[in-house]
């Protein structure tokens, strides 16, 4: 295929661009996502019909979280647009812009983007983490996506770490981004700053001067000027996110592990506390350590794997 539009539905906001087989943008758009689940077809479909004009584009990949059923085509469930339960939105979309399109989960799409053409490329076994408000995941193993048989593998997020442990979104207790998030980071610092405040004074400074006013952003930027409860917020997560990697590592071996995510930007103040307890728990079970890499490919790298899986 020649040129192919990669769309990025996100909860906010809609990211679609033209990409060329090489991954590179040559345009983008992007709007305000709608509440209404036929209002966001329509500007999904409106973003398309834009891009393609003057252009002749083979085909439409979008990125949409949630569960993405494995026929590429259903949104079985997305909590975070439009409420979608069992939406058919690659025919809503085909009908609407007369191309080919196929339907991704939005993670599955940045990590392909980030193997193809990111901090993964060179690995055909790769285990993507997205660290934000939650931990988002994919598995490419030998050079192909892994959906599993219902088209949802790769939420390592939800796996129970803590059995009976901290009430997570999807419903179950001691799910793994319940404590190595960016949620998790902000939880772990308001509590230490609330028991210390004076060790914290930095980092409640950046609030409004309580816990309380703590957010994400404030423990990076205090973090960096070696704030101490930042930093232990850090190694908190830090600790939690090595040792998962480690349990994931145990099940699938992979070349690389790819961070992408919010909390990734932090660089070493999160990659220090995860490598060290990444490389101690595989140690103990003499086991040979993956590559760890920051995604590079940023913000648009869900459009771009979007766009380059429509080729598949």
């Amino acid at each position: 295929m020649g040129l192919t539009i990669g769309v990025d539905i996100g909860g906010t906001k809609i990211l679609a661009g033209v990409v060329d087989a090489a991954g590179v943008v040559l345009d983008r758009v992007k709007v305000p996502t709608p509440t209404d689940p036929a209002a966001v077809a329509e500007a999904i479909g409106d973003a398309v019909r834009h891009l393609v004009r003057g252009r002749e584009v083979d085909a439409v990949g979008l990125g949409a979280a949630g569960f993405i059923a494995a026929d590429r085509a259903t949104v079985m469930f997305s909590a975070n647009v439009s409420a979608w339960v069992d939406e058919p939105l690659r025919d809503r979309i085909q009908n609407l812009v007369g191309l080919p399109v196929v339907v991704e989960n939005d993670a599955n799409a940045a990590a392909w983007a980030e193997v193809r053409f990111g901090a993964g490329a060179g690995h055909d076994d790769v285990v993507c983490l997205t660290i934000g408000t939650g931990i988002g995941g994919a598995i490419v193993q030998g050079g192909r996506l892994v959906r599993g048989r219902h088209g949802i593998a790769g939420e390592p997020g939800h796996m129970r770490v803590v059995p009976d442990g901290l009430l997570c979104g999807c419903g179950n207790y001691g799910c793994w981004e319940q404590y190595a998030s960016g949620n998790a980071l902000t939880r772990f610092a308001r509590e230490r700053a609330a028991g210390e405040p004076r060790a914290a004074e930095k980092l409640l400074a950046f609030g409004d001067g309580t816990p309380d006013g703590i957010r994400g952003p404030h423990v990076t930027q205090a973090a960096r000027l070696d704030d101490p409860i930042a930093l232990a917020a850090f190694r908190d997560i830090g600790e939690w996110l090595g040792q998962g990697m480690a349990d994931l590592a145990a099940i699938l071996d992979p070349g690389a592990f790819v961070l992408g995510g919010g909390v990734s930007e932090a660089g070493e103040l999160l990659l220090e506390p995860t490598l060290s307890a990444y490389h101690r728990v595989l140690t103990r079970g003499h086991r040979p350590a993956a590559e760890v890499v920051v995604a590079t490919l940023g913000p648009e790298a869900g459009l771009v794997g979007a766009a380059d899986l429509a080729r598949l």
